[in-house]
């Protein structure tokens, strides 16, 4: 007994469609327990969902060292360098 390609398909529909009323039937009951904790509580936005603390601005930006004359592009000097001063003497590129 082998099962078609269309019945197939029309039991993956019908999975879908079970698949939907179930979701939304569970996400109406969390919703009416989140509810009744909060009402509870007396819980508020911030107590549910903190905010995330940020971090500080510890690093600082760098200035550039380098400048290519013909774009004005900039570099740091800082990790991999810019085709445009690979293997090159980098004093023709001082920013002074």
């Amino acid at each position: 007994m082998t099962t078609s390609y269309k019945d197939l398909l029309a039991q993956r529909e019908a999975l879908e469609q079970q698949i939907a009323s179930a979701r939304a039937a569970e996400i109406s009951e969390a919703l009416a327990k989140i509810r009744t904790l909060v009402a509870d509580y007396s819980l508020t936005v911030e107590d549910v969902f903190p905010a995330k603390k940020q971090k500080a601005a510890s690093q600082s930006s760098v200035e550039p060292k380098y400048r290519d004359p013909a774009t004005g592009q900039t570099w740091t000097g800082r990790g991999k360098p810019p085709l445009w001063i690979k293997d090159k003497d980098r004093d023709q590129f001082l920013i002074k």
